[in-house]
């Protein structure tokens, strides 16, 4: 029988139908087609020596010939740094200016490696630069959210190979934000506790869903995971901002992050999927209520009818199957 599981940080309900479980070999398709991809394109824009056809440089880890990771402006922002932030009202409707920041993290000098297959010290550079970037827009005027995100694969909404996160600041808290952070305050009043540090000290007492754990960060599946083998990653110390985190932490994340990726490149032959860095607003930091994670959803299904008409998500996998299977997936060392 399926089983209807709420998801106390979110507040949602999801349903896991477990009479239509998947094995995790089910969500492995046999025909996918391994395109082989080249370490250089002449007609990347991302790829060295090609850096004139990126928009404004905006920030270089590394020499301008022989870069690690650079940030460009997006050449179709969703929003743009010109402009103001004030709200028009007219009647009913309200609008702004699309002001803001949208940026593109280019990973990788090369065009063929993606994040897992990255050495520890390749991915320490890129969330390095999160972080830079962060710091760098969080003081802005009219600035309210930064949001840092990738996608991998097509099914993704990726539109260019080359190895590449995105960040965009914006000029109101966005309500999937807002929302969180009320029902972690709600929380936090009842209770005098964070739920996000109350979900680690649950996840980590049970068990059963935790794929990795460090000294500093904890992976797992949430219990009710909207998708199959969706991720979150905790720290375990609290921190209500993305930018709190030390270096230390920082390069234990790296390694979380990295692992966790080939976990599903290895495991479920490389799927589409998304992450993002789920942080509170920037002039909330410091907040006891809320507590900073990095979300990953592969790609593996689609939302139809009964998910756009009720909001609620059907995840046809156990989520503690889910980490067991991830658990079980060997990973190179290094």
């Amino acid at each position: 029988m399926s089983e209807l599981r709420y998801n106390l940080i979110a507040r949602e309900w999801v349903v896991i139908a477990t009479e239509r479980a998947k094995r995790p070999e089910d969500f492995v398709k046999a025909s996918k087609e391994k395109k082989v991809l080249p370490a250089y394109k002449s007609d990347c824009p991302f790829c060295p020596g090609n850096e004139a056809k990126t928009p404004q440089l905006v920030y270089l880890l590394g020499e301008p010939g022989s870069w690690k990771v650079r940030v460009v402006n997006n050449l179709y922002g969703a929003l743009s740094a010109d402009g103001t932030c004030e709200r028009r009202i007219d009647g009913i409707n309200l609008s702004m200016n699309g002001f803001g920041n949208h940026e593109v993290i280019i990973e990788h000098p090369r065009h063929d490696i993606i994040m897992p297959l990255m050495s520890d010290e390749e991915v320490e550079n890129i969330i390095r630069v999160y972080r830079a970037r962060y710091l760098a827009l969080q003081d802005n005027k009219g600035i309210e959210a930064v949001i840092i995100f990738k996608n991998h694969g097509p099914g993704a909404g990726t539109s260019l190979e080359h190895p590449h996160s995105q960040l965009v600041a914006t000029p109101i808290v966005p309500p999937q934000i807002r929302n969180r952070m009320e029902r972690a305050m709600h929380y936090f009043d009842n209770t005098g506790l964070c739920v996000f540090c109350r979900t680690l000290e649950e996840e980590l007492k049970a068990g059963k869903r935790i794929v990795l754990e460090t000294d500093k960060f904890v992976v797992f599946s949430p219990y009710a995971g909207a998708s199959p083998f969706m991720m979150w990653i905790f720290p375990r110390r609290h921190m209500a901002s993305f930018v709190e985190i030390n270096d230390a932490e920082l390069s234990c994340l790296s390694r979380a992050l990295k692992h966790s990726l080939q976990k599903l490149y290895y495991g479920l032959d490389n799927p589409d999927f998304n992450f993002t860095i789920r942080s509170i607003p920037v002039k909330e930091h410091g907040s006891e209520y809320f507590h900073w994670y990095i979300s990953i959803i592969p790609r593996l299904t689609q939302p139809a009818g009964f998910e756009l008409g009720s909001g609620m998500f059907i995840n046809t996998t156990l989520p503690e199957a889910n980490a067991e299977f991830l658990r079980s997936v060997k990973t190179p060392s290094k």
